[in-house]
């Protein structure tokens, strides 16, 4: 039986709310926390064995890592593409990130940003603290622990690179990274994704016009009609584009709407494999929910695009199918047409622009 967990409140016991193992407060038919069965101890001691595997494979503190990854990277591939061990993840998200190194390579640098610098979108930031993941426990307090957290790493950040600044959505990408990890570390994993520390560079994503947004848009586009002909028709017929429902995906890696259980998985890959994962994760869904989605009309398609069912977002039913869709060498084609086709028209642009 589980214990009700109570606190004083002026001398009035109050019952604190149930929450998930992983922070969120409890709904009624939430999916968040994944399946709900409780763990046999044939389970717990595969899970322990694991996180035996895992340890030995980073070394303390991650000393091992660089070696181990050199020597069998597939075995490391494999390996984060079931997941990271939930007590490891923040580790090793530092670790092939890059960020750790950025972390040891700028000491006080944090600090710095934090204390003694101000940012213009100090405001736009207070503004939007308590809308990113209201429903988990950190972040529920005003001004609390949580929200103090994340404003520090969203000022932090629209300091450090004044160019981007601040974009609602990094909200939820600093967000789950607080959940796994100090502010600081939180700072320069941010830092290594925005700038490339071990893939492309991501500040585009939040960019004035983002336009890497609209880039990874184009792409999912045109790989929808090729793999899914049938539905990029029916989208086509629609008038139905991915702006309409998968921005998110991109500016906030899945960590906006999705089963928090889900995005966590997606990120451990996402950081190791870049962002490819993304096409391949969105393509999985459509393809998973194909035969549902072709016969909708707009306003319904719309819904079903932005709601998908609980079904349809099990990690150990949608990852293996994403794994098995291949989209590097069409990624690059299509990044290279995208690139053409803006260069033409910012040509044409200019010239309407230029006095005759």
């Amino acid at each position: 039986m589980e214990k009700k967990r109570v606190e004083e409140q002026e001398g009035v016991p109050v019952a604190l709310p149930k929450v998930d193992r992983f922070g969120f407060v409890k709904q009624e038919t939430s999916a968040t926390d994944g399946p709900t069965k409780s763990r046999s101890a044939l389970e717990h001691e595969r899970e322990e064995r694991r996180i035996r595997k895992w340890r030995k494979m980073i070394g303390v503190g991650g000393s091992d890592w660089k070696h181990y990854v050199r020597r069998k990277p597939h075995v490391v591939k494999r390996r984060i593409r079931k997941g990271i061990p939930d007590c490891l993840r923040g580790l090793v998200w530092q670790l092939i990130s890059g960020s750790r190194d950025l972390l040891l390579m700028n000491p006080g640098v944090y600090e710095q940003l934090v204390i003694y610098e101000t940012s213009a979108s100090e405001l736009d930031i207070i503004r939007d603290i308590s809308r990113t993941f209201p429903s988990h426990i950190f972040f529920q307090q005003r001004h609390g622990p949580g929200q103090r957290s994340l404003y520090n790493v969203l000022k932090a950040y629209s300091v450090y690179d004044r160019d981007v600044g601040y974009v609602q959505g990094m909200g939820f990408v600093a967000g789950l990274l607080l959940l796994y990890m100090s502010e600081e570390d939180a700072f320069w994993l941010l830092v290594a994704l925005l700038k490339g520390a071990v893939h492309a560079p991501m500040e585009g994503l939040y960019l004035v016009g983002l336009p890497l947004v609209q880039q990874y848009l184009f792409q999912l586009d045109h790989l929808v009609k090729e793999y899914l002909p049938k539905l990029g028709e029916h989208f086509a017929q629609e008038m139905i584009n991915p702006s309409m429902y998968a921005s998110q995906w991109f500016i906030t890696v899945f960590s906006y709407s999705f089963p928090f259980h889900l995005a966590l998985r997606i990120w451990d890959v996402f950081l190791f494999e870049g962002v490819k994962i993304v096409f391949k994760v969105g393509l999985a869904l459509l393809k998973y929910c194909h035969d549902d989605l072709v016969k909708l009309p707009f306003e319904k398609l719309i819904h079903a695009l932005r709601n998908f069912p609980n079904d349809a977002m099990n990690p150990d039913m949608l990852l293996p199918m994403a794994y098995s869709i291949k989209v590097s060498k069409r990624l690059e084609e299509l990044k290279e047409e995208y690139e053409k086709e803006n260069g033409k028209l910012s040509d044409r642009i200019r010239q309407k622009l230029q006095p005759s």
